[in-house]
């Protein structure tokens, strides 16, 4: 009868944790037993800390779209995920009342079969424009769902640009007034690239650099220098230095110390670009809180 006694014991926990999606049963409302992380980052949190920043305000949450391509020889396929690491992170600390979603890393690239543009260079990543568009939409609805009050969709992939925009037009049409998501093309349409303020830095890349020189490979000093400030190795720093190849359009990169501090000067540049025009579309689109 003990054994008897023990398997129906564990048959009701067993039911238990099946009435219960994950076999999750943890307490909402319970406290948070530990301080919290000093991250902006949704997926470094825990679901206590993203429930408390919630409730203390945090109610915008940025939607950042990168990418898998190529992009010459010495710059990683995930170069436009490693940009948004460090300007997302910028962009919410400036905003001061932000979090930031996992970066959507898979985005149209070209035709998969037969391959086209990117998917023409083995390791691009591609999916098809609808699969896109409903990630966004089903991670955008995630987000409203537990408390976000205005997502943010920014794209540091030009073919990223119009799906965002469509899911924007689209989402906010079904949730009616006022607008809860904000599709902000100025993070990437607004100073592309940064040359102008490039100068400002001493950094003058060959005159031709905007048409053959960047469509050559597909790279420039404002991406190498802000992929830096995040891992130096997603530019080949160590094996470009020893082969004598670290430069960029005809600009000497040397010595990795200054890039990464240019690096650092270009993600607050972006930064303010970009929270400007999230600051200015809010007040726009919700007069009320003026």
């Amino acid at each position: 009868m003990h054994h008897y006694h023990r398997l129906a014991v564990w048959l009701i926990v067993l039911a238990g944790w099946c009435l219960v999606p994950g076999g999750l049963a943890q307490d909402l409302q319970a406290p948070r037993p530990i301080a919290a992380l000093d991250s902006v980052f949704l997926e470094e949190l825990t679901w206590m800390e993203v429930r408390d920043a919630i409730k203390a305000g945090k109610t915008t949450v940025i939607v950042g779209t990168g990418g898998i391509e190529p992009n010459g020889p010495y710059v990683a396929l995930g170069k436009h995920n490693y940009v948004l690491q460090a300007t997302t992170e910028a962009i919410a600390r400036r905003l001061g009342n932000a979090l930031v979603a996992p970066i959507i890393k898979f985005v149209p690239e070209g035709s998969i079969a037969p391959p086209a543009g990117h998917m023409q260079y083995p390791g691009t990543i591609s999916v098809r424009e609808e699969t896109f568009e409903a990630l966004l939409v089903d991670v955008c609805s995630s987000l409203k769902q537990h408390g976000f009050t205005d997502m943010v969709l920014i794209g540091d992939h030009g073919d990223n640009q119009r799906g965002m925009r469509a899911v924007a037009e689209r989402l906010n049409k079904k949730w009616g007034e006022p607008p809860v998501i904000h599709f902000i093309p100025e993070y990437y349409a607004q100073d592309m690239w940064s040359y102008d303020y490039l100068k400002t830095l001493g950094v003058h890349q060959r005159p031709d650099v905007r048409a053959a020189a960047r469509a050559g490979i597909h790279d420039d000093y404002h991406y190498d220098a802000i992929m830096a400030t995040v891992d130096p190795q997603t530019i080949r720093t160590e094996q470009r230095l020893a082969a004598g190849l670290y430069s960029i359009n005809g600009f000497d990169m040397s010595p990795p110390s200054k890039t990464i501090e240019n690096g650092k000067k270009l993600v607050e540049y972006r930064a303010n670009l970009t929270v400007a025009a999230i600051r200015k579309a809010l007040e726009q689109k919700r007069p009320s809180r003026r």
